[in-house]
């Protein structure tokens, strides 16, 4: 796919559509598959701004030469190594080879170890700041360390205000996906960058000082327009700060009680007027969970006892937040056990490792299947949830 770039003589979107991979990063379901982006710039000089995974080298390569018309690049621009976004920096290495490769020192020193042998293309390493003159484009780089990686940088093209954003404001799906953005957005963000809220945040207050008409990111569509609402949903994704007001109901049942109990629970939760999403972890996108996780201000966790400890989809759930650096929400635990409940002691061993959780003091107890004192308790549940917000 070659298109102009917000309307640009100069930046053309060369980008490149993967609709059979299954699995991002070999964990992330991706059912309307993801782009891997990459721009050039024609100017006196020509820039090449990264590259895209191996699944799609064939056609990106098509797409570079039909812009380039003959013409050899000047520079490669690596935002970022990790594979989905280098792949194919082999290819055009060699061959280009008097093409300068341009990134941080240790996005240089990365090439090595990516590439099956030495290339022989001259290197340019850049600092905080430094700038490259393509002719009236002129390229200026901004450290951008642990979003996601310890190389990454952004790239500010000054003369049309656009931000070349590496892995920050990128999306799952192909471009053609027909989904609203946010949703898929925050599940990318929070799956693949959140547990680095620190480092994004910096990096925000880095583009609030540049002038930004639009935001070229490595997956997903390019942002133009009114930028605010992507910025806004950025500082509240990246500093940990609850999306919306309502309650996600996370449950990892054996035999069907424990779902039966969390489907109770939130019935009485909506009749109180709270939005509740409510998932089975037992059956459902594990990346999707973590994201809604992240979304709501308050979560309830409801398990079966298993084995001593707790039935291991909660486990797994757990181990992925823990991970991704879940904190600043409020948190309802709801055990099932037959003889030995034991799920919430080890739900609470999880959640006391995580930073500024508010944890209910006492954990509700139902033994095998739900009974009317048992369906009273939930509802009291229910309105201590509510008077929680």
């Amino acid at each position: 796919m070659k298109t102009n770039v917000l309307q640009s003589n100069d930046i053309f979107y060369i980008s490149v559509n993967d609709k059979t991979i299954d699995l991002f990063e070999s964990q992330y379901p991706v059912p309307k598959g993801v782009s891997y982006n990459s721009y050039v710039i024609v100017d006196e000089k020509i820039a090449v701004m990264d590259t895209v995974d191996r699944r799609g080298t064939t056609v990106w390569m098509q797409n570079l030469l039909e812009t380039l018309d003959g013409k050899t690049p000047d520079y490669l621009i690596i935002s970022h190594m990790e594979p989905d976004h280098a792949g194919s920096l082999w290819d055009i290495a060699t061959r280009f080879s008097t093409m300068t490769l341009v990134g941080t020192a240790k996005a240089i020193a990365m090439v090595t170890a990516f590439c099956r042998e030495p290339l022989s293309n001259p290197t340019q390493v850049v600092k905080e700041g430094d700038t490259i003159s393509l002719g009236s484009h002129t390229l200026q780089f901004f450290a951008a360390p642990m979003v996601h990686w310890p190389e990454v940088m952004v790239t500010y093209e000054q003369t049309e205000q656009l931000l070349f954003s590496a892995d920050a404001f990128g999306k799952f799906g192909a471009l053609d996906a027909d989904e609203p953005w946010k949703d898929e957005a925050r599940r990318y963000f929070i799956n693949i960058v959140g547990k680095y809220g620190l480092q994004v945040q910096n990096l925000l207050k880095k583009a609030s000082k540049l002038e930004i008409k639009g935001i070229c990111p490595l997956h997903g569509p390019i942002l133009s327009g009114d930028l605010s609402p992507y910025l806004n949903l950025y500082q509240t994704w990246s500093s940990y700060t609850p999306e919306e007001t309502g309650v996600f109901v996370a449950y990892a049942s054996i035999h069907g009680n424990t779902t039966q109990t969390a489907q109770f629970l939130a019935k009485k939760l909506e009749a109180l007027g709270e939005t509740v999403v409510t998932l089975d972890l037992c059956r459902y996108d594990m990346a999707d969970a973590v994201q809604q996780a992240f979304r709501f201000d308050r979560m309830v966790l409801a398990a079966s006892s298993y084995d001593g400890g707790v039935f291991l989809p909660m486990e797994d759930f757990l181990i992925h937040l823990m991970a991704k650096n879940f904190q600043n929400r409020s948190v309802f635990l709801v055990e099932n056990g037959s003889w030995a409940p034991c799920a919430g002691k080890k739900m609470r061993s999880y959640l006391e490792q995580m930073k500024n959780l508010h944890l209910s003091e006492e954990v509700l107890t139902i033994r095998s299947a739900v009974k009317p004192m048992d369906e009273e308790k939930l509802e009291e549940l229910a309105k201590t949830i509510h008077s929680s917000a």
